[in-house]
């Protein structure tokens, strides 16, 4: 059975070449035979018109003069043989109109000549021997012609898919270790070219979900520790010396900690996500109307002034950018001292949001920084202070898949301020 493109390919341009050549030959061979034929036809009314006009002058003597090949009768209308030549002596086909003497072919011409039919008989022996001659010559030509064309075809597809065969190679000895291999593109800037193009952008995809998916493990692995860590602790410490610890104090302790792994997986999860390129189709979101609930969530615990929200439309996931507000706003509130302020304007084409604290602020040196995961800074903005180290890296990520930017600056307070620039939502 043939499985390769190439036999295939060869298989299928031998057989439609092979087809065509022996219908054409047969075709060939068929007017070859009726252009001879026509051609015979033509000279024998020619040698008739020639004989009528010598019997109208000399008679029946004319015939004579003839060569002794010649198959020619003199037929009255009675259907009686009135003179012949010695070829056609002693017989009578004047019915026939294509006839055999002895194994030879011949065609009928007829002329009337006063009263009497002249016919004249012309072989066809030339004629077949030609037509022989013709189909020897095609059986050995046709045969020749399919076998270099399949040879032809065969070298051709191979040439062809060499390449393919070397992209297969290069993909099939890359492994999970080699990830940032790519398959080389021929510059023929056609299909296999394009194939080696599409491949390197899917395995630009492969290794970035992979480096997600090794990032996402290493950082669950490596943030989870600690409160398993703590987890563990206590139990053991209430299994060994129970009246060392209340109950109360254990459960605190696990619910805080299984809430804080908790969170933390959640955040994770959404940073995979948009590092895989995955978000929804984007709506128009009034990014006033989160700013001022989440302004609402946290009043009881800080002042919050809200006098700078306008209305700020922009176009995006609102799930998506309820965790940005909800992030900066808790970040804010956990490194308050007791005042936050949230802004939202619209400036032409951009969305701005800003949320201020009257904290510590960031150094300078730090706010580009801030940004990554598990960043720890000074212990006044620390992990330990409530966050996961997290808040800020999914702020980032969820704003850049926007199109948008943040920024890390100073407050009014000389706090931090953080501020949010989102293209514009369009009426």
């Amino acid at each position: 059975m043939l499985k390769s493109v190439r036999s295939r390919a060869t298989a299928g341009a031998v057989f439609v070449v092979a087809v065509a050549l022996l219908v054409g030959a047969l075709i060939f061979l068929g007017s070859l035979r009726s252009a001879l034929v026509s051609s015979s036809a033509s000279a024998a009314e020619a040698t008739a018109d020639a004989l009528s006009d010598s019997i109208e002058d000399t008679g029946t003597n004319a015939l004579s003069e003839e060569d002794d090949d010649a198959v020619i009768q003199i037929i009255d209308s009675t259907g009686s043989v009135v003179a012949s030549t010695e070829e056609a002596s002693g017989v009578n086909l004047s019915t026939a109109d294509e006839f055999t003497i002895d194994g030879d072919h011949y065609y009928v011409v007829s002329e009337d000549v006063d009263d009497t039919d002249l016919r004249v008989w012309v072989g066809f022996e030339v004629d077949d021997d030609a037509i022989a001659v013709v189909q020897r010559l095609l059986l050995i030509a046709l045969p020749l012609i399919v076998l270099i064309v399949g040879l032809v075809t065969w070298k051709v597809t191979g040439r062809a898919l060499a390449p393919v065969h070397r992209i297969r190679a290069e993909v099939d000895q890359m492994g999970a270790t080699a990830l940032d291999r790519r398959v080389a593109v021929p510059d023929t800037g056609d299909e296999i070219a394009a194939l080696a193009a599409t491949m390197n952008r899917m395995l630009d995809r492969i290794e970035q979900g992979t480096k997600t998916q090794r990032q996402f493990v290493s950082d669950a692995s490596h943030e989870l520790r600690s409160p398993l860590a703590t987890i563990r602790q206590h139990a053991e410490l209430a299994a060994a010396h129970p009246e060392a610890i209340e109950q109360e104090e254990l459960a605190a302790v696990v619910l805080g900690e299984g809430k804080r792994m908790q969170d933390m997986v959640d955040s994770l999860l959404i940073l995979a996500r948009l590092d895989e390129g995955a978000h929804a189709e984007w709506k128009a979101v009034d990014l006033d109307d989160i700013a001022l609930s989440e302004a609402a969530r946290v009043r009881d615990r800080v002042s919050v002034d809200t006098s700078g929200i306008r209305a700020g439309r922009v176009l995006g996931d609102s799930r998506l950018l309820s965790h940005v507000v909800r992030n900066l706003v808790d970040n804010a509130t956990r490194h308050a001292r007791g005042n936050i302020a949230i802004t939202v304007s619209m400036n032409g084409p951009q969305t701005v949001l800003d949320v201020e604290d009257d904290g510590n602020g960031i150094p300078a040196s730090d706010r580009q920084r801030i940004f990554e995961r598990f960043v720890r800074l000074d212990e006044s903005r620390a992990r330990d202070a409530g966050g996961s180290g997290l808040g800020l890296a999914i702020v980032h990520s969820i704003v850049s898949a926007h199109d948008g930017a943040v920024f890390a600056g100073e407050s009014r307070w000389s706090g931090a301020r953080f501020t949010v620039v989102l293209p514009t939502a369009q009426s």
